[in-house]
This record gives structure tokens, C-alpha cells and sequence, in this order.
């Protein structure tokens, strides 16, 4: 009597959350477990279990993006293993369409896998179909989760509530973590006030970024878990609009387009919020070139750039128009404003605005080029 085939296989083991797993025994390991025995289970079958353990802590079954799924992938390309063994489906992907993109992968390697709680695998078409059904539903289940979460953001946030994210400029998180609120930090608001004194006074984004820039005043210094630090830089003219049009120095909370009273201190009186917000808006529907006691006004819209204020570069700075002359022509383009401000660690092309065509989608300049902010080759046509 032959023996039959040996079939190498591999253990892949997910939790969505880090909760546990500082555990001597958490639930990677219990999910290990079972997959071992199940193997043993199928030794007759010539199931042999690889030494190599594919451990996802944390990692979220809606991407593919997973550090112990990709070596895993990698493994199967090599042809290192025959067979993948999971607990339960949902532990390899939630995903319907990243299950048919696991398949294809499987397929084209020769390798199949099996889940040890639900008793199939991809070996035969009734495994498959019967995959396939389960993934629908554990899609719905995710889209369900994603649902109530967006659901009970928007309520906590109507209580006014911090849901979380970068705190704004002028604020902290509360030091007890288990109170979703900001408070008020009164060396940073001293910035915040600034601002909107400046505007007041001068009435101009780009002059009160200038004197910003005099003054000395910085953007908000963040750490991130990771440890990667932001800000603590000069102000662009776009952070001092945002700045300026954020409800969160009134004591409100913003969800969405709408904003419901919050549980913070306000930095700034009602008063001065609605100066400011009017001057905003009376700048905003001037067009430029139109004229003023004093002449055309300097930063009214440019009806020649329709996409003012849609174009961003990678960090989320909005393109500002501009042009150069050549001749009797002049050629007009959107470059980043921190180009414009002279940030010599500026990457970012600028994007040429035709003459003849300018609803044409944009086109992403290369990004092999040593200096985009000189070479012409990437002020990009759209």
C-alpha cells in the first residue's frame, strides 16, 4: 500500500484587537491549538505541520495588508506550502472580494485551505460555495459594525463628546482617558486668539500669515504613538483659515456639516467668532479683479481658476493659482502653497492649467523627478 503524499501546512492565526494579547495564553494561541490538533487529526492523510508560526495581533480582517499574511502569501508563492489551516474563515478575511483574490493566489500555487471549526475547505466546488456564502455574511456583519460605529460617533458627538483623532490647535485630551473631552491649553490658545486678532485687524489670509510668520507663532506640536512628531511649524495661509472657520474655539463639537454644543471651554467669545466669520464670507464672494475704493481687491476668487480650492497636494495643502509669462503668453498652473512661501523641503509638482481644455481630469506628475518645483516637465496638464 503507497503512502500517501505529504501536505505541508501551514497555521494562520488573526485577532482584530491587541485586548489579551499580553496574556501567557491569549486567543492566537487558542486558535493555534486547535489548528495543531486538527492537523494531527489528518495525519493519515499525510498532513504534516510547519514550524513557522503566521501570527496577525491587532490586524483587522478587512485589508490584506498584514504583516504575518503577507509572509504567509510569499511562503505559498515559493511553494513552500500545500495547505493553509485557519480556525474560522473570518480569521483569514472578512472580505468577499479579497476571498477571490486569495483563492486565485491559492489556485495558481497549487495550495488550498481549511477552516477546523466549519469543516471544509477549497479543494472541492461544494467547499467553495459554501466559503462564499459565509464570507456574504461576514461581510454584512462588518458593514453592520462599520454602521453602528458611525452611528454611535454622531451620538456621542451631539452630546458633545471628543471622539478622538489630532486634538486642535489650543486644546488637549482630557488625562483621563475615559472621558471623551478636550481641555483648554492656555499656552496654545494664546496663538489661537492671535489669530483671529489678526484677522480682524487686517482682514487678509495672506498678510495675517505674514505676521504670523513675524510673531513667531507655531502650529500644534504632535506625537503620535508611533512616535512620529507633526507640526510645530510656520502657518500656512491654509491652517489659518481652518484655524479661523473651526467651531471648536466656540465650545461646539463638529460632525460633519453641523455643530452641537460641546463639553470643552470656549477659547474665543461669540462675538469676535462672528466678525471674523462674516469678514470670511464677504472675502469669499468677491471675485478678483473686481474693484474696491482701493482698487481691485487682492484676494478675491480668480474666475480664471475653477478649480481654486479642489486641488490639494500630499499633505492636504489646497494648490493655489498662479502663472508665469512667456512672451506675449501666459501660462497659468496650481502649485503648493508652501512652494509659494518659500519651504526649501517642499516635494510637490505643479499641475499647468490649458488654455483649451480645462475640465480635463488631472494627471499625477512622475515622481521620479529630482526637483519638481523646477522642472517644466511637471507643471502637468488637466
Amino acid at each position: 500500500m503507497s503512502k500517501a503524499p505529504k501536505i505541508r501546512c501551514a497555521i494562520y492565526t488573526r485577532k482584530s484587537s491587541d485586548d489579551g494579547l499580553e496574556q501567557d495564553f491569549n486567543s492566537l494561541d487558542a486558535q493555534h491549538e486547535a489548528c495543531v490538533a486538527y492537523i494531527a487529526s489528518q495525519k493519515h492523510e499525510g498532513w504534516k505541520q510547519l514550524n513557522t508560526r503566521y501570527d496577525d495581533g491587532g490586524k483587522s480582517g478587512g485589508t490584506l495588508e498584514r504583516p504575518a499574511l503577507q509572509q504567509l502569501l510569499s511562503d505559498i508563492g515559493t511553494g513552500r506550502i500545500d495547505m493553509v489551516v485557519v480556525y474560522k474563515i473570518d480569521r483569514l478575511t472578512r472580505s468577499l472580494a479579497d476571498f477571490a483574490k486569495l483563492v486565485d493566489q491559492l489556485d495558481a500555487a497549487g495550495c488550498s485551505f481549511v477552516s477546523v471549526t466549519q469543516a471544509f475547505n477549497t479543494s472541492s466546488s461544494m467547499g467553495r460555495l459554501t466559503l462564499n456564502v459565509l464570507l456574504s455574511f461576514a461581510q454584512f456583519e462588518r458593514e453592520v459594525t462599520a454602521e453602528r460605529i458611525r452611528d454611535k460617533i454622531a451620538a456621542s458627538k451631539k452630546k458633545g463628546l471628543w471622539m478622538g483623532g489630532v486634538p486642535p490647535l489650543g486644546y488637549d485630551p482630557h488625562p483621563d482617558r475615559t472621558r471623551r473631552e478636550l481641555v483648554l491649553n492656555e499656552g496654545e490658545a494664546v496663538t489661537v486668539r492671535r489669530l483671529f486678532a489678526l484677522y480682524q485687524e487686517l482682514g487678509c489670509l495672506n498678510a495675517v500669515t505674514r505676521q504670523a510668520d513675524v510673531e513667531g507663532l507655531r502650529s500644534k506640536h504632535h506625537v503620535f504613538a508611533t512616535g512620529r512628531e507633526q507640526g510645530n511649524r510656520p502657518f500656512s495661509r491654509g491652517q489659518i483659515y481652518h484655524v479661523l472657520r473651526n467651531p471648536t474655539y466656540l465650545g461646539r463639537i463638529r460632525h460633519k456639516d453641523r455643530s452641537f454644543p460641546g463639553l470643552h471651554a470656549a477659547t474665543i467669545d461669540q462675538a469676535l467668532w462672528d466678525r471674523v466669520q462674516a469678514k470670511l464670507e464677504a472675502t469669499a464672494m468677491r471675485k478678483r479683479g473686481s474693484k474696491t475704493a482701493n482698487g481691485p481687491h487682492p484676494h478675491a476668487l480668480n474666475a480664471e481658476a475653477p478649480l481654486l480650492g479642489k486641488l490639494r497636494d500630499e499633505t492636504g495643502d489646497i494648490l493655489t493659482p498662479s502663472h508665469t509669462k512667456k512672451g506675449n503668453r501666459r501660462h497659468r498652473y496650481y502649485v503648493s502653497n508652501r512652494l509659494v512661501s518659500g519651504n526649501p523641503t517642499v516635494q510637490i509638482s505643479q499641475l499647468r492649467q490649458p488654455r483649451k481644455c480645462p475640465r480635463k481630469s488631472a494627471e499625477i506628475p512622475s515622481q521620479h523627478d529630482s526637483n519638481p518645483a523646477k522642472s517644466r516637465g511637471n507643471r502637468t496638464q488637466f
